[in-house]
């Protein structure tokens, strides 16, 4: 090996160095690959409130993890994970993330041939139980849920029959569902078993706080559980977009919004009645009276209508008569108006919004507090407020999820596939680079080539060849000779009396 080297020129020490390295950096990246533990999916779908508390957990245990898909799936490795759940649970930590863990209509395929009646339907309540658990798990703001049904028996008279009941327990707390939701989850379970009615269904969180019915003792609470939902939501939701425009127009880790709402969750129906100014004619009479014509004018009683020359001198003063009369009479109806309306819950009552900037920053105060007062929707008026304050930020350690940036598991994904392309174009260029210089190698002459070769090449005649013979040792060598030589020049080095009769060949070609 180091008379290889001695011989080899100095371009070619290069590359073989080069390649010598090659091969250890593709051994190292491949033992690291090898060697790098393997982690596996065990919470999805986790609330990011509770996460704290499950990475608290494991910490504690010492039991390594990664947050996955922006922190709401939890990974571990896979030799840990039953470790992890036992340490969860020591925790106290649900997880209810991960989804139900009671068995559905899974159950009904394992039953007995000979199960009795008791046992079938035990696996049938059961199962309905599971199912249940898994749809109401699917809604918005669930963390985990149980369901425990009370499916009674069928009796022959309908006044002794008793009704079925069902008992839900929701994971978590109630603040992330609303009271629509609540209703929709006892509905659904109540839609989903037969001869259950909605009254009969009782939720209850993790805290012990009844949710449904609303008009049961203690389930006050699905009230203020609505109210304080609503107002964390709608809190959340606009510190999103007051964070965001911040991060956008000052850069990441400069400045901080946090957002107290009161609302106004009561639904309040009004009805009003108005009355127009002028009313609209309905009907209209009208009626005329005339009366013409010459009569005589009467006589009273008494001595005047018996004497003769009294009643003709009265007689000779009657005259002509002429009589009208119109009268006109019309009816109104009362133009009214009658709303009848429902006022939406969700209105504002009152806003505080507190704001918090870099010391760098300082310029910029006022201008960053008006943007964030409009964007906020600040009214003065209401009662709303801003408080603005000034802080130097402390100076946060950079993740491994914050260097390679936010792409859950698709980035994680193209991450392996990268590493793999780039080992692949390390291997691809190393044989390139190898099958390149041996195919230099063979092109290249023999440097310093022996005389003996040349003899040999050179021909010689038969009277020669004899006459060196005759001649012995004071003489040419003799053919025998030159043959041993060669031998021991081809036992001795071999490589370059290979690359010589490649050059041979490749002359004669």
């Amino acid at each position: 090996m180091p008379a290889l080297l001695q011989q080899m020129s100095p371009k070619g020490r290069i590359v073989l160095a080069a390649s010598a390295a090659g091969i250890l950096i593709v051994a190292f990246m491949m033992f690291r690959l090898a060697t790098a533990p393997s982690y596996s999916t065990m919470m999805t779908g986790l609330d990011p409130a509770e996460v704290g508390q499950i990475t608290a957990a494991l910490d504690e245990k010492g039991i390594p993890y990664e947050l996955q898909n922006n922190g709401t799936a939890l990974a571990v490795e896979k030799a840990q994970s039953g470790a992890a759940r036992v340490a969860l649970a020591e925790g106290g930590v649900s997880g209810g993330g991960a989804g139900s863990e009671q068995p559905g209509y899974e159950l009904l395929k394992d039953q007995k041939l000979g199960a009795s009646d008791f046992q079938q339907r035990i696996t049938y309540q059961r199962a309905l139980e599971g199912e249940l658990a898994r749809t109401v798990d699917q809604i918005e703001g669930v963390n985990g849920a149980e369901v425990q049904l009370t499916l009674p028996e069928d009796e022959l008279f309908a006044d002794e029959k008793k009704p079925a009941t069902a008992a839900v327990l929701l994971g978590g707390s109630s603040t992330s569902l609303d009271a629509a939701s609540v209703k929709g989850v006892a509905n659904l379970v109540s839609s989903s078993v037969e001869n259950l009615k909605t009254d009969n269904v009782t939720i209850t969180d993790a805290t012990g706080r009844m949710l449904w019915p609303n008009n049961a003792p203690g389930s006050e609470g699905a009230q203020m559980a609505s109210k304080t939902a609503a107002e964390a939501k709608y809190a959340n939701e606009l510190e999103s977009s007051l964070n965001a425009l911040l991060m956008r127009t000052v850069g990441p880790d400069k400045a901080q919004v946090k957002v107290k709402a009161d609302l106004d969750v009561d639904q309040v129906k009004e009805k009003q009645l108005r009355f127009a100014r002028k009313g609209t004619p309905a009907e209209e009479l009208e009626e005329t009276e005339k009366l013409e014509g010459n009569g005589a004018g009467g006589t009273g009683a008494g001595t005047r209508a018996n004497i003769p020359t009294y009643a003709a001198a009265e007689r000779g003063g009657a005259g002509a008569s002429n009589y009208e009369k119109e009268s006109r009479t019309t009816k109104y109806n009362v133009d009214r108006t009658v709303t009848d309306s429902v006022r939406a819950p969700g209105t504002v009552n009152r806003l505080d919004v507190a704001l918090v900037l870099d010391k760098s920053l300082g310029p910029q105060r006022a201008e960053l507090e008006k943007a964030i007062a409009g964007a906020a929707g600040i009214q003065r008026d209401r009662g709303d407020s801003i408080v603005t304050s000034q802080l130097a930020f402390a100076k946060q350690p950079e993740t491994k999820e914050a260097a390679a940036g936010v792409g859950g598991i698709a980035s994680e994904g193209a991450a392996d596939m990268a590493k793999y392309g780039g080992l692949g174009l390390a291997s691809l260029l190393f044989l390139l680079f190898v099958g390149r210089h041996l195919r230099k190698r063979e092109g290249e002459a023999l440097m310093d080539e022996p005389m003996w070769l040349r003899q040999i090449e050179a021909p010689q005649s038969l009277s020669e060849l004899e006459a060196a013979q005759s001649a012995g040792a004071g003489g040419p060598t003799s053919a025998l000779d030159q043959r041993k030589k060669v031998e021991e020049a081809v036992r001795k080095e071999p490589e370059r009396v290979a690359a010589q009769v490649r050059n041979w060949l490749s002359e004669d070609l």
